[in-house]
């Protein structure tokens, strides 16, 4: 979907229209659970952030006022969700999160790598989720989580010499003789 496309759904939903909505949550779906992801541990908490995310999107889809940054207000959204369950769920440990946490180590780089973000504080996998997979500009970031620019730069460098770390770690005990 090209830039002048993606406004054109972004204004047929503001109009009512369901079908432009919903191929804007398709072509947005990765993204919402990659950041969703890198907030919640659980799949299903992540999945049931994303459905009222995009439930409060579609109510307050005529607030958007710049077509353009539809994704951009979306992430936004899907945040501020992320962390209404976190604060709802602070003291709840599922036995299902527990059963994630002692899943098997994967051999793969990419599962990996999955894994080293997973392991960061919050503050640090958002930021890396935004910044590579999602390929926002420090600055967006900044604006999205409400921090000085400065205070995403810090966090980036802080999150690549953590999974430095946290991937040396994994590699030394995966060949200890190497």
């Amino acid at each position: 979907m090209g830039g002048n496309d993606y406004v054109t759904y972004v204004r047929q939903a503001q109009q009512g229209d369901k079908d432009a909505f919903c191929q804007l949550i398709k072509q947005n779906e990765a993204s919402l659970y990659r950041v969703a992801r890198s907030i919640l541990k659980s799949d299903s908490e992540c999945l049931d952030a994303i459905q009222e995310a995009v439930l409060e999107a579609y109510i307050a889809l005529n607030q958007l006022r710049e077509p353009h940054y539809f994704k951009t207000w979306l992430i936004r959204i899907i945040i501020h969700k992320c962390n209404e369950f976190l604060k709802k769920n602070k003291k709840i440990i599922s036995l299902g999160a527990m059963e994630e946490a002692v899943e098997l180590p994967k051999m793969d780089d990419y599962f990996a790598l999955r894994e080293a973000i997973q392991q960061l504080e919050e503050k640090f996998r958002l930021v890396i989720t935004l910044f590579y997979f999602e390929g926002f500009a420090l600055h967006e970031i900044a604006e999205l989580l409400g921090i000085p620019e400065g205070t995403v730069r810090s966090r980036l460098a802080r999150a690549r010499k953590k999974l430095a770390e946290l991937l040396s770690e994994k590699q030394e005990r995966r060949y200890p003789f190497s």
